[in-house]
């Protein structure tokens, strides 16, 4: 016998069949379906989520970044540290230049540009090309770690925030949290391979044979004499600055994530209009992320960038080579030392290159993060 179906009384209409309901990314704030046609589920489960990913791409972002711009960091650096600014000064000086807080805005910014091109002339003339790359082991070592360990930790702290404090549900409340939490782990972390880069690279090589002037010989010789000289906390010096630096990485997250959902946003309304997409379309679509990466560290640079400085001189040899005095003491005393002694110039030193290299740089390290997630079939939502 064969089942067939009620006929539909009087006065009774066919119901009509309900759209599949479309959700929004807590992430990126796409509309995308969570379900394809035979209601199987293509949200990854909890299970299938792999926090290791973010430790691998952060690496490998951080890794290919450092690489391609290692000579902007390396005159950034030297643009910072007492040495090359007293240089600097007595050029002035023996010019009749006044110091640059006494000029009008656009010409001490003109004259940062041109001292900063002359630094970058002379380290390959005076020291060899290798120069521009002093430093780089011990940053290499130190950015893949850094860099692991702050996506790591900003990526699964996302998770962890949303599902104990937000119900799953992901904010910019969330990013601040995340990205702050990641900073301080990073920068505890990893403090003492930034304090032998930096030192590596403040060492002044000579044009002589034999290297005639160095104060370091290696990487692990510079440990040995700071260890030596000023014991296990030497190797923390400028902790407090990075810090304080947090608050750069924080911001820098934050703007990321707007970024990233305002360009979601702009794909879905186009999506949803029907419209074909333009060349502009397209080129938004290439490049968003990319600019949002390197627009967000721009701002986030610009606005706290006096600590890159503090955290240099910190980090340097903390002996002044003329009174043979220690020069600063701490975080606010570096500040106040800087401001007094310089001007508010020089808390800006080196302020172009670094503008040069973090910019690319932090759009070569998230594309890089980003394609590394996709390429492992993880995703950076909660």
């Amino acid at each position: 016998m064969v089942a067939t179906p009620h006929p539909l009384s009087a006065g009774q209409r066919p119901q009509p069949s309900l759209p599949r309901p479309f959700t929004e990314s807590r992430e990126l704030g796409q509309i995308d379906p969570r379900t394809t046609q035979d209601e199987t589920s293509i949200t990854p489960t909890p299970a299938s989520r792999r926090p290791w990913a973010h430790f691998v791409a952060g690496g490998l972002g951080g890794m290919t970044s450092a690489t391609l711009t290692s000579p902007l960091d390396v005159l950034k650096t030297r643009l910072q540290s007492t040495f090359y600014q007293s240089q600097l000064a007595a050029a002035r000086q023996a010019k009749g230049i006044p110091p640059p807080h006494q000029l009008p805005f656009l010409r001490a910014s003109s004259l940062h540009i041109a001292e900063t091109g002359q630094i970058l002339a002379q380290i390959p003339k005076v020291e060899g090309w290798r120069a521009l790359f002093k430093g780089l082991g011990p940053n290499l070592i130190g950015v893949v770690p850094a860099r692991a360990i702050n996506f790591w930790a900003y990526g699964n702290g996302k998770r962890v925030y949303s599902s104990f404090f937000f119900a799953g549900e992901e904010n910019s409340t969330v990013h601040l949290l995340s990205a702050a939490t990641a900073g301080i782990i990073t920068g505890t972390a990893t403090n003492p391979i930034w304090l032998v880069k930096t030192r590596l690279q403040l060492d002044k090589q000579s044009a002589g044979p034999g290297g005639q002037g160095r104060q370091y010989r290696n990487a692990w010789d510079c440990v040995r004499q700071t260890l030596r000289a000023e014991g296990v906390r030497g190797l923390y010096r400028g902790l407090s600055a990075s810090y304080l630096g947090v608050s750069e990485s924080t911001l820098q997250w934050v703007l990321y994530e707007r970024a990233k959902r305002s360009l979601a946003l702009r794909s879905a309304g186009l999506l949803a209009s029907g419209r074909t997409p333009t060349t502009w379309d397209k080129t938004v679509e290439w490049t968003g992320k990319l600019t949002a990466a390197g627009g967000a560290k721009f701002v986030a640079a610009l606005i706290t960038y006096p600590h890159e400085v503090v955290r240099t001189r910190l980090r340097q040899a903390p002996v002044d080579a003329l009174s043979g005095r220690v020069k600063y003491r701490g975080l606010w005393s570096c500040f106040v030392t800087v401001f007094r002694e310089e001007g508010m110039g020089a808390l800006y030193g080196g302020l172009v290159p670094h503008m040069l290299r973090v910019v690319p740089s932090a759009a070569v390290m998230f594309g890089v993060y980003e394609g590394v997630l996709r390429g492992l079939g993880e995703s950076a939502a909660v």
